[in-house]
């Protein structure tokens, strides 16, 4: 390629980088899609992050759930407290569950950042399952936060 020839597609390159007003019109109009959570009548009572695991009694071991905000929804109308978590990227629901008076949070052994509990009914994926279920926290002090809200709920809905 001779000098002459260089310039040219020099000089082309700084031509196309001069305009910034490049606008392209749309192939496929989309048009607004209102997404529902089933959250819109329900209050944030507590939110952080966390790591789920549930107990596999076939295979003897824990199973990671997912990693995501735990949140604690009161409901407007009737004031029930429901546990409700969603892994972080695809949103989709890991654990859905009303609170009730027989849960009972307790260490797991060897952690202080770490719940177990029994779930009778738990809803993930519109199936209805028992469950035991544990809970980790990025540190001791945010573990004891969640412990402190979730007996509060459970107190709530027993009053209910």
């Amino acid at each position: 390629m001779c000098d002459a020839e260089k310039n040219a597609a020099a000089g082309a390159q700084e031509e196309a980088v001069e305009s910034p007003d490049v606008h392209f019109e749309p192939i496929v109009k989309l048009q607004d899609v209102e997404v529902k959570t089933h959250e819109e009548d329900e209050d944030s009572i507590f939110k952080m992050r966390a790591k789920l695991f549930r107990f596999d009694t076939q295979g003897v071991e824990w199973k990671e759930r997912g990693t995501g905000d735990v949140k604690l929804l009161k409901h407007k109308e009737n004031g029930k407290i429901r546990l409700l978590m969603r892994r972080e990227k695809t949103l989709k629901v890991c654990a859905n569950h009303y609170i009730t008076s027989d849960m009972v949070l307790s260490p797991n052994v060897g952690s202080d950042r770490s719940w177990v509990w029994n779930v009778a009914a738990d809803l993930v994926e519109d199936e209805a399952e028992r469950q035991l279920l544990a809970i980790r926290f990025g540190n001791a002090e945010n573990a004891t936060k969640f412990k402190e809200a979730f007996e509060e709920a459970r107190e709530t809905n027993k009053s209910l």
